[in-house]
């Protein structure tokens, strides 16, 4: 089950079909959909996860909290912020739109274990994002 919360008031989504993507990159790579908590959020409430949990005292657009105990099962809680989005969309090629399905799948692939720490990890993490946003179009 995918679930979604918008602590912003300025952003929606197609949940329905946004839930059916997700399910369906979860399956491509051999794993069950457990519980997925979607947060959407402004950049200060999400600065704050990251100083509390992360002691990061930055900026970003995405935060991943892996929560399943079985191998397999795919859940946890994935924190965006709606403001770096629309900020990654001046550095990048994509609409706002695209954007957000990208960073999207970028948590979902991070709760399959994926990394994106040394360039080879960002590399595949990028690809991965390519492979699945072409599944979405």
């Amino acid at each position: 089950m995918i679930e979604y919360q918008f602590n912003v008031s300025n952003f929606q989504l197609d949940r329905e079909n946004i839930s059916e993507w997700l399910e369906n990159v979860i399956l491509k790579e051999k794993s069950t959909l457990g519980e997925i908590g979607y947060i959407f959020c402004d950049d200060k409430f999400l600065l704050g996860i990251n100083q509390r949990f992360l002691q990061h005292d930055t900026y970003t657009d995405i935060i991943t909290f892996p929560s399943s105990q079985e191998e397999g099962i795919v859940s946890g809680e994935i924190y965006i912020s709606v403001d770096r989005v629309k900020e990654n969309v001046t550095f990048s090629n994509n609409n706002f739109e695209r954007e957000m399905d990208r960073v999207i799948v970028h948590g979902v692939l991070h709760l399959l274990g994926y990394k994106d720490k040394t360039p080879e990890e960002a590399q595949l993490m990028r690809q991965k994002e390519d492979y699945y946003l072409s599944m979405l179009s």
